[in-house]
């Protein structure tokens, strides 16, 4: 594997491409590497960090389930005689909470007691939730993470906290304080991390060296000016090492006041912009095109746009204030898609105009334009070939435009299940 350390100066300096090949989110990387003699960092989907605190040690999250046996062995090469006592989950999605399971088996074994995880007090409903809407969070990740495999499952089984905590938290563990803080960001159940012995914040995905993922199209409900409250917290304190969930380490106090201070700007700036436009009465639609986006400061490289895009965070600041209506009249309480695509389609002068107008805008690079015509040749007739060979070739050439890659995979799933005849891969039929 790269090192991390390495990887991370080169990140720094922008001389890493972070869109592909060392996408924070999507790349992960073989080996562990040691960021200082007791701490150790390993990079799947998410980072993760096992730290030495002379008495045993703590975890500061636990991978993904891909990450259970690599992150076993990393480990105990690393430290092979010395226990995990405690481990904490930053939030609960399902990178960062699964590599607890072979250290539970080796303390049950070794007759000691199971690692002690921690987490926020709402971590265990989120969990009931993913079982609850098991199929939906199948579906909606497939279209995420471009997951072309029919036998994909999300997961059923989780390990819950065994300490949960509402705002503060703290604990001891050999010659080290863990101070656990409470936020909401990227969920609300967020914990972030100070060592003030080693002078480390660990932020969880309150910081993943990409555009803040605040805005996600099929997920809850996200904290844009909750999530800055978060950073300029973190500013108060001494900090000379940060450990992200996703991406690299940050070394050095100048970095990390530059980082914390531009990510928080830029949240802010997108919340204030949008509650202005909203108190004056605009609608969604309004809102997402008169939004001034900091093209300033997402040129610098933890800001890039690669993962969420910045008008997703504008959607999600309107649900949080604004509630579910876009604010045009005629979304209220609409009509089957089907009949309003019929009407559209008479009006129109048949099927094949629209189609035929769809790829001509298209071919103008107007593919949002073009992705609204062609969905309304799709809803009058489902099954004609013509639409869904227009349709794949119209999401396809508008994915590749996406410099998110939330965006991208979403609109490359619709151009996928043309492909197919379908209007989604992941839908099923009842």
């Amino acid at each position: 594997m790269k090192d991390l350390l390495e990887l991370a100066e080169l990140a720094w300096n922008g001389e890493l491409d972070l869109q592909f090949e060392h996408h924070p989110v999507h790349m992960f990387y073989q080996g562990s590497t040691e960021i200082k003699p007791n701490i150790l960092g390993i990079k799947g989907i998410a980072g993760h960090y096992a730290v030495d605190t002379g008495d045993g040690l703590v975890m500061i999250d636990a991978g993904s389930q891909l990450d259970i046996d690599t992150s076993y062995e990393e480990i105990k090469k690393w430290r092979p005689e010395t226990p995990l006592k405690s481990v904490i989950f930053t939030h609960h999605h399902v990178d960062h909470i699964f590599s607890v399971k072979h250290f539970d088996k080796e303390n049950k074994k070794n007759g000691i007691a199971q690692p002690i995880v921690y987490g926020h007090e709402l971590m265990p409903d989120h969990f009931d939730r993913y079982i609850k809407t098991n199929a939906w969070n199948t579906a909606i990740n497939r279209r995420q993470f471009a997951i072309d495999v029919a036998h994909f499952q999300w997961p059923t089984e989780y390990r819950y906290p065994d300490i949960t905590y509402r705002d503060n938290i703290s604990f001891e563990c050999g010659n080290l304080t863990f101070n656990l803080h409470h936020a909401r960001g990227e969920t609300d159940d967020h914990t972030w991390i100070h060592i003030p012995e080693e002078k480390i914040i660990a932020p969880g995905d309150l910081f993943i060296w990409a555009v803040p993922n605040g805005g996600n199209p099929q997920k809850v409900q996200r904290y844009i000016s909750d999530w800055a409250d978060a950073l300029d917290e973190m500013l108060k304190l001494d900090c000379e090492l940060f450990l992200p969930g996703h991406g690299f380490p940050i070394i050095g106090k100048a970095r990390i006041k530059l980082a914390l201070e531009t990510t928080s700007s830029f949240l802010k700036t997108i919340e204030d912009q949008t509650l202005k436009l909203m108190n004056q009465g605009k609608s969604l639609n309004q809102v997402l095109h008169e939004v001034e986006i900091p093209e300033n400061l997402m040129n610098h490289a933890w800001l890039t746009p690669i993962y969420d895009d910045p008008h997703f965070l504008i959607r999600m600041i309107w649900r949080r204030y604004g509630g579910w209506w876009d604010g045009e009249y005629d979304r209220l309480l609409p009509s089957p898609r089907k009949a309003e695509a019929k009407a559209w389609v008479e009006l129109s002068g048949g099927i094949e105009n629209i189609i035929s107008k769809a790829l001509e805008q298209s071919n103008q690079e107007n593919y949002a334009v073009a992705a609204h015509l062609i969905e309304t040749a799709f809803h009058a007739d489902h099954n004609n070939e013509k639409t869904h060979e227009a349709r794949s070739e119209i999401y396809r050439k508008f994915s590749l435009k996406q410099s998110s890659s939330m965006g991208r995979n979403i609109l490359n799933h619709a151009s996928l299940a043309s492909m197919k005849g379908l209007r989604d891969m992941a839908e099923t039929k009842n």
